[in-house]
């Protein structure tokens, strides 16, 4: 199985690799927040894409967005801290900074031994898949160690959106 892809709808824990990321940090409701920085993001890593494929370099495809969210259940949405990653090739050393808005800074996102579910539906419909998951991380013998991530495998606008809702665990 692809690290990062689950293979069904039932949640499974599974191993992932270290992974760079291109990341913006932004506070805030994610639906406004995203109306802002995803612009500059996307246009960042296009960028490093297209200069890197002009310099001569190996072209990459442009994954799926992902987002943590490492203050959710403590505070109101309106003051969540996103941090909105995009990969980029382990050998990235810098980003451009063509679009302004909002500082990209690459990062390592650390991953291991992973919990996750594929939630179907809308985001406001996601608690149920997250009691769902979390019900499975415990019963599985597992505790959380790491922020609520979300990785987006549909538009937001999809007919229905799916996204894979991770957290890092570890044995008890």
């Amino acid at each position: 199985m692809t690290p990062g892809k689950s293979s069904g709808n039932e949640p499974e824990i599974l191993e992932m690799p270290a992974q760079k990321m291109a990341a913006v940090y932004a506070r805030g409701a994610p639906g406004e927040v995203f109306a802002q920085v995803l612009p500059v993001l996307y246009g960042s890593v296009s960028f490093l894409n297209f200069d890197r494929k002009k310099s001569g370099g190996p072209a990459f495809k442009i994954g799926g967005l992902r987002t943590r969210y490492p203050d959710a259940h403590l505070t109101p949405m309106e003051e969540w801290t996103n941090v909105i990653g995009l990969p980029v090739p382990e050998d990235t050393v810098y980003l451009p900074q063509k679009v302004g808005g909002a500082e990209i800074k690459i990062e390592t996102w650390e991953y291991g031994t992973v919990a996750q579910i594929i939630h179907h539906g809308s985001y406001e419909q996601e608690s149920r898949s997250v009691e769902r998951l979390h019900r499975f991380i415990i019963d599985s013998g597992y505790k959380i160690v790491g922020v609520h991530e979300e990785e987006y495998l549909t538009s937001p606008d999809a007919k229905v959106p799916k996204t894979i809702i991770r957290y890092r665990v570890k044995k008890k």
